[in-house]
């Protein structure tokens, strides 16, 4: 019985993939996980948001968790309370966001806990800061400070008196310009490998 519940553990292990090992380098990141790069970069296409960008957002938001969810408080030490928000997943979407993603970019059966789906909705969000608060698509500090507050509250301001999230959206555009330096350096070899990971 021992034997059959590891084989079980095993295997649903390998149904989930792991963070990256290396989250601070893009290019060790498209590296390991082979279907990301050609994931990010359709994203990327449709949306016409900078790889770097939702690649930056993602790492702040889950860790590159497919299964992140927010941290539950706990009261007395050890009693569960509920956790903050529905969100989940690579981009922490709400259900309720996601639920109008699929229906706006003619995804139904998208996934949070899948990469491809979910860097593709940070790109329609993002598009979307675009459009509706007139963010440069290359701003990775404001789209992130839409992307958290969501864009009616960044339209409200009400990231203002937030310094702790004022600092996130610093490590994003700092993390994002890191990844666009790193990418420029692998970007011919992730292309040229592209047709042997497919």
């Amino acid at each position: 019985m021992k034997g059959l519940l590891l084989v079980l553990v095993l295997l649903l292990g390998a149904c989930t993939t792991l963070p990256p090992s290396h989250p601070d380098d893009i290019c060790r990141i498209f590296q390991e996980q082979k279907h990301w790069y050609g994931d990010a970069k359709a994203a990327s296409e449709r949306w016409q948001i900078p790889i770097p960008i939702l690649m930056a957002t993602m790492k702040i938001e889950s860790g590159y968790r497919a299964k992140a969810r927010p941290a539950r408080p706990y009261y007395l030490g050890f009693i569960p309370g509920a956790r903050p928000s529905d969100a989940y997943g690579y981009a922490q979407a709400k259900e309720a966001t996601w639920a109008v993603y699929r229906h706006d970019a003619g995804h139904g059966f998208a996934s949070r806990d899948d990469f491809a789906d979910a860097v593709d909705f940070m790109g329609w969000y993002d598009h979307g800061s675009v459009l509706r608060n007139h963010i440069a698509p290359n701003d990775a500090y404001h789209l992130y400070l839409s992307y958290h507050e969501g864009q009616g509250g960044y339209a409200r301001h009400s990231y203002e008196g937030k310094p702790w999230l004022l600092a996130i959206a610093h490590h994003v555009e700092a993390t994002s310009h890191r990844y666009a330096t790193q990418l420029a350096g692998c970007i011919a070899d992730l292309e040229s490998s592209q047709h042997h990971w497919f």
